[in-house]
Order: C-alpha cells, then structure tokens, then sequence
C-alpha cells in the first residue's frame, strides 16, 4: 500500500513531499475509494466503513469543484487520467 501511495504522489505531484496539492489529493482518494467498494463486494453490511466512503466521495468532490473553478485544464486531465465521470 506503501508503494502505490508514493507512486501516486510521484505521478501527480512534482516531488515525493508534494501532497497538498489538489491532483494528488485527488488521485489518493480515488485510489482508496475504489479500494473500499472492492472491499464492500465481499462484506455487504460493513456499514461503518460506507460512512467513511462517502465521506471521501464528498472530499473528491469538493476537491474536484475547487480545481474546475481555480485551473479547467487540470480538472479536465485529472478527471480523463482517473476514467471519472464528470
């Protein structure tokens, strides 16, 4: 899990440390947010853990307005390089 979190942080942010911004915040979300619905296929009444799901999707969201109002060119290659319906 290590592994895949700092290659995510590597490909969307410049160095390692970069994980404030809004592309890698992103990119770590979706990753785990596709983790858990893999997760919820197995265990249908882990109720507690959706909470914490749509939790993140609300995040992503917030997240994903924030950069479509400051950059339109980086919300449209986030949105593409995740296959995101928006």
């Amino acid at each position: 899990m290590k592994n895949i979190k700092t290659n995510i942080i590597l490909k969307y942010g410049s160095t390692e440390k970069n994980t404030g911004k809004s592309e890698v915040q992103i990119a770590l979300l979706s990753h785990h947010i596709n983790y858990l619905q893999k997760h919820f296929n197995i265990h249908k009444k882990d109720f507690s853990s959706k909470r914490g799901l749509l939790k993140m999707v609300s995040k992503r969201r917030k997240l994903l307005n924030y950069l479509k109002n400051m950059n339109i060119h980086r919300y449209n290659s986030i949105v593409k390089e995740l296959d995101l319906r928006h």
